[in-house]
């Protein structure tokens, strides 16, 4: 066999190549010229019979056919892969379900949080919110909060560099900024994040979240407070809550109370999560003190008011019966799933 007929059948190999239309008509093809039987397997055998000075022109020949034909059936190969994926892509159903993403589930703080807001919302109250960072005098001057006070040390407060900012450490400050903004009547809630340096454990965290409220008017009474928080209590926890009211101290209200509702596990019999007590604390309010009232504008001889705040994170372990606040950090989706 000679060169010319190498030349021969590379043309005619490249023509049937470019002729297949499948995959079955390829791989025929693969195997009648490159198979262990097929013309490149017989021209091989042949070489032995040639004369000594035609060998290596006529190896060189079939090395360059295999490896022609090679590319050829590789090139063609991936031409008809491709091909199919466009005939396969060329027709949409799009009456075929889709693929379902799985839907994300609002967090059990947020879901709290929103629901404490629509309460008092139904109640009367606007939803307003507030920076996070604020001034020593919004956070504490304001509300009636001495200079000695321990509250105002480095300890309990995250200062930033100047010491004139501060993360906050309650949501009290926006009644100082919503009063200095606007004039009675006002009822407000505000839900919002703040910061104290507490270790953290089961019960603490050094970034938390409460919700502020406060009301103020011509004649609004301690009665008023109450009726309120009764509202509030019995909308979270349920009609059959009970709830009561005990002397406290707080800078900014006068007179205080702290709130306290029947245990929600044992209805008030005395177990291991109210301490045997029967009762668990909530929120803390009072009448809003009338330096408050003076710093912002107001006169406490025309006006009253009444201000709360509750812990959300406190609200929520004992509404969902969570016994660690840190499982509402960690992002653990078996935890989070459940609410």
């Amino acid at each position: 066999m000679s060169t010319s007929d190498i030349a021969s059948i590379k043309t005619e190999v490249a023509q049937a190549i470019s002729a297949a239309t499948g995959k079955d008509e390829l791989e025929a093809l693969r195997i009648k010229y490159l198979g262990r039987k097929g013309l490149l397997a017989e021209m091989t055998q042949s070489f032995a019979t040639l004369p000594a000075e035609e060998k290596p022109q006529f190896g060189r020949a079939i090395n360059e056919l295999k490896a022609y034909l090679v590319g050829l059936f590789a090139e063609k190969q991936k031409s008809l892969e491709s091909s199919g994926k466009e005939e396969k892509n060329a027709f949409v159903d799009i009456g075929m379900p889709g693929i379902a993403q799985e839907i994300g589930r609002m967090h059990p703080l947020t879901q709290v949080i929103r629901e404490i807001c629509e309460i008092f919302s139904r109640l009367g109250f606007l939803v307003v919110e507030g920076p996070e960072i604020e001034t020593e005098e919004n956070n504490f001057t304001g509300l009636n909060i001495p200079l000695e006070h321990p509250s105002r040390d480095a300890f309990d407060t995250f200062y930033l560099k100047n010491q004139k900012l501060l993360l906050r450490s309650h949501t009290s400050p926006v009644q100082i900024r919503a009063m200095k903004s606007r004039k009675p009547p006002l009822a407000i809630v505000v839900p919002g994040r703040v910061y104290r340096p507490d270790a953290l454990d089961a019960s603490h965290s050094f970034m938390f979240h409460q919700i502020e409220g406060f009301m103020v008017d011509k004649n609004i009474k301690f009665s008023d407070l109450k009726g309120v928080l009764e509202a509030f209590a019995k909308s979270v926890f349920g009609d059959q809550i009970k709830m009561r009211l005990r002397p406290h101290f707080f800078p900014f209200t006068e007179p205080s109370a702290e709130v306290d509702i029947s245990c929600i596990i044992c209805k008030g019999k005395g177990c291991s999560v109210c301490g045997r007590k029967g009762w668990l604390e909530v929120l803390g309010s009072g009448m809003i003190h009338p330096n408050v009232f003076k710093h912002v504008g107001y006169d406490p001889e025309k006006y009253t008011g009444f201000a709360f705040g509750m812990g959300v994170e406190r609200i929520a372990m004992l509404k969902y019966g969570i016994n660690d606040i840190r499982l509402f950090y960690e992002n653990d989706l078996r935890f989070l799933k459940q609410f």
